[in-house]
């Protein structure tokens, strides 16, 4: 597992590497996509340990073979999820946050902490992580899912939203579901979350109950939207997703009911 400890990382140079192209990660030659141990290049940022032993992300143009991110997402073991979202994320931030955003010096990156500081005013600038809300609308044994128009050929999912200045996550699941399908929701529960790496998003999972089962899609954001039993279901999302994790965790439940 990731242990995200980068204080006691000051000054060194060397362990595993990650190298994050613009098409996708680098293979190591063995499936995986941590580089065998060894010094690291300049550029390169830690991000933790794996295992023990150190590891950093180097971005970098890449070569167009590399493998995407979300093919590594499926193929590597579910542990090795929050060491793929975290290079990510650690490298979009470190390419986008290159300047101040108050007056346009060169950020300087802190040793020891995932943190950019201005020499001219002090700004400083920490990794962007964006709250959401993903969201399985439920009536009975029945699930709601809906289908972006982003979304591959024949796939239907939770829905999802970022939440709003001001807004709590449970007032943010009941407006999102309203406006994009039209439904009024009762009882909101949580069920967990995760670091969602495409790009900075954090997703606060919940499962809400419908008040109703007539659905007004906003035909913008979705596209189609039905309900569903377990017995006849769309395709779903991948299985390293929270979303796949809602729509398994309720199936389960639902079956143990009948």
């Amino acid at each position: 597992m990731l242990t995200r400890d980068i204080r006691t990382l000051t000054g060194c140079r060397e362990g595993y590497l990650i190298r994050v192209g613009e098409h996708g990660i680098a293979d190591n030659g063995q499936g995986g996509i941590l580089q065998p141990r060894g010094r690291w290049p300049d550029g390169a940022i830690a991000i933790g340990y794996w295992n023990e032993v150190p590891v950093a992300v180097l971005s970098e143009p890449g070569e167009e073979q590399w493998l995407p991110a979300r093919h590594w997402l499926g193929a590597l073991p579910e542990q090795s999820f929050g060491l793929i979202s975290t290079a990510l994320q650690i490298v979009r931030w470190a390419q986008d946050h290159r300047f101040c955003g108050r007056c346009g010096t060169r950020m300087r990156r802190r040793p020891g902490e995932f943190m950019m500081a201005c020499p001219a005013c002090s700004f400083r600038s920490y990794p962007r992580i964006s709250p959401c809300i993903i969201t399985l609308v439920t009536w009975r044994d029945q699930l709601l899912l809906a289908r972006s128009p982003r979304f591959p050929t024949g796939r239907f999912s939770t829905l999802a939203g970022f939440i709003e200045p001001g807004e709590s996550a449970e007032e943010a699941v009941r407006r999102e579901v309203f406006e994009e399908v039209g439904v009024q929701v009762g009882r909101v529960s949580y069920f967990k979350s995760q670091s969602w790496p495409m790009p900075h998003s954090f997703m606060m999972g919940f499962y809400a109950e419908a008040a109703s089962r007539d659905l007004h899609i906003d035909g913008v954001e979705i596209e189609a939207a039905d309900w569903f039993t377990a017995d006849q279901l769309p395709g779903l999302p991948p299985s390293y997703s929270i979303s796949s994790a809602l729509i398994e965790n309720f199936l389960r439940g639902s079956a143990t009911r009948e």
